[in-house]
């Protein structure tokens, strides 16, 4: 058995003092104050990895041309098939910036510019390809708001409005309901309904979420009116533009979680006009069920800790913002072997050097399933 001292543990949402992270065999075996038998690894301040919730590297790549980018297929406004693995090069070297900031973990999704984008799956950033790097389905992209109403110049039926949008996604629901009744009927089987279809007839089903982007607290709206529609599950993606307290009320209420962020970049579109830092306050009392996004690469994934600085302002603990990239963003994406140091789970973290939250941290050992692989 390996095993590392942590001077400072910061996991689940507590601080820890001078305890052993025990691991073997990939997974965590104990945390404890007693020193364990084993190899003493390193130590030092410890967090579980960090889990970024929404971002677009490997198909947006360093050092490679804007026309090189895959986020976006172009050739059709409602396309769930599409799957983001498919376009991602693990070569990317923002790969390689992540694992030295303790992001191991990235959620990786087509962009926001159709209605429907496609799959979005989980990824070990630290894999040197993407057999090794899969790690599960994350749900389907979807775009309410400006953006799926700005490819006019793109290929197939596009929506020039917010309206036309909504009209294209609830086409495809009602279809798929359809089909769900004539199949319960006895009047289709399921080798007769096209693959299209059968994703929506999923997301009808419960059996895949829509990962939403949208930003306005109105669009915010209509997506929990479509919800309560066609009964289909969804995470809020972005929510950047939300600056009163109403409709987080109403998410609340409804259970529906908020992947926040990201913060840092320029609103450069009107849609987020209200966008500011200081909407972090709002967020945080409002008690909706939220993680953080770095949206790469729109902000770099890692930069994504340091964004945590602005709750801290408002007088979020240490130890709850790190929760905020571990523990919530694990809960929030259905990830039962991530985001605490626990018996059982992933032998997935980094020692720091000092306190993470100093600007002059850094890694003096990262640990991926119980792999030493760096710094």
């Amino acid at each position: 058995m390996k095993f590392v001292k942590a001077s400072t543990l910061y996991n689940d949402g507590k601080v820890l003092r001078n305890v052993y992270i025990v691991f073997d065999k990939g997974r965590i075996i104990e945390v404890t104050k007693n020193k364990p038998d084993g190899e003493l690894i390193s130590e030092g301040f410890v967090t579980p990895a960090f889990i970024d919730a929404h971002s677009h590297i490997g198909m947006a790549r360093a050092g490679e041309p804007s026309n090189e980018d895959e986020a976006n297929e172009h050739m059709d406004p409602i396309y769930p098939l599409v799957n983001a693995l498919h376009s991602v090069y693990m070569d990317d070297a923002a790969f390689r910036d992540s694992v030295e900031n303790n992001v191991l973990y990235s959620v990786v999704l087509p962009g926001s510019g159709n209605p429907i984008g496609g799959k979005a799956v989980l990824l070990r950033t630290f894999a040197s390809n993407i057999k090794d790097a899969y790690v599960k389905d994350i749900g389907i992209k979807t775009a309410l708001g400006y953006n799926p109403r700005s490819t006019k110049d793109w290929e197939g039926k596009r929506p020039s409005t917010r309206m036309g949008a909504i009209a294209l996604l609830r086409e495809h629901f009602i279809k798929a309901r359809k089909l769900l009744s004539l199949i319960e009927a006895g009047k289709k089987v399921q080798d007769e309904v096209e693959p299209l279809d059968e994703v929506f007839m999923r997301i009808l089903k419960g059996e895949d979420r829509l990962m939403t982007h949208l930003h306005r607290e109105d669009d915010a709206y209509v997506l929990m009116s479509m919800m309560d529609e066609f009964g289909f599950k969804a995470i809020v993606n972005h929510g950047m533009d939300f600056y009163r307290p109403e409709v987080l009320k109403e998410m609340k209420a409804r259970n529906i979680p908020l992947i926040y962020g990201p913060l840092d970049s320029h609103p450069y579109k009107v849609e987020l006009k209200h966008e500011s830092w200081r909407n972090c306050k709002l967020i945080m009392d409002s008690g909706v069920k939220f993680c953080m996004m770095s949206d790469h690469p729109v902000i770099l994934q890692r930069n994504l800790f340091l964004t945590m600085r602005h709750f801290l302002k408002f007088g979020m603990s240490r130890e709850e913002a790190i929760t905020k990239l571990t523990r919530e963003p694990a809960e929030i994406l259905g990830l039962p072997d991530l985001g605490t140091i626990s018996e059982g789970k992933l032998a997935s973290f980094t020692v720091w050097n000092k306190d993470p939250f100093e600007i002059d941290a850094q890694p003096s050992a990262i640990v991926a399933e119980g792999n030493m692989i760096g710094p």
